[in-house]
């Protein structure tokens, strides 16, 4: 009877840990949503602002954001991988995005082992892409 109790205390234990580990595992990121870099003949069509947060959990990794102030509806968005923090890099997933001026972002994706690097080295970026701003409108880096 003292074992069943004791083995069964154990593999409490152990699952707790367990649960525990894995929610410390998770590791959350912000982003900020600025505009693109412009020039003067693109301040009439590039405006708006947002936020949101990721989190990476083992390689998944869940992004929630929203935006407002465009001037044309968003078509698209997607993550960026860029070869350093503030440099555009090439888009490698699309992600969900309500088009209209303002909405949300939303998307999950399964991060290579070099992509979690990126991650963790701030060098992936949310970029929305608008009506009038098809080359960018607003754009985030994930960071911690």
């Amino acid at each position: 009877m003292v074992q069943r109790r004791l083995l069964a205390a154990a593999i409490i234990g152990l699952a707790w840990a367990g649960l525990v580990g894995a929610a410390q595992a998770q590791e959350t990121y912000k982003v900020r949503l600025s505009t693109v870099p412009i020039d003067v003949s693109m301040q009439s069509v590039v405006a708006g602002r947002g936020n949101g947060s990721a989190v990476l959990a083992g390689t998944k990794l869940t992004i929630n954001a929203s935006f407002e102030g465009l001037v044309t509806p968003a078509t698209i968005a997607k993550l960026h991988q860029a070869p350093v923090t503030g440099v555009r890099g090439p888009a490698f997933v699309d992600l969900t995005i309500s088009k209209g001026t303002s909405g949300t972002v939303t998307g999950s994706v399964d991060l290579t082992p070099a992509q979690v690097e990126s991650l963790r080295k701030g060098r992936l970026y949310i970029q929305i892409y608008s009506e009038k701003a098809p080359e960018g409108n607003l754009w985030g880096w994930l960071l911690r």
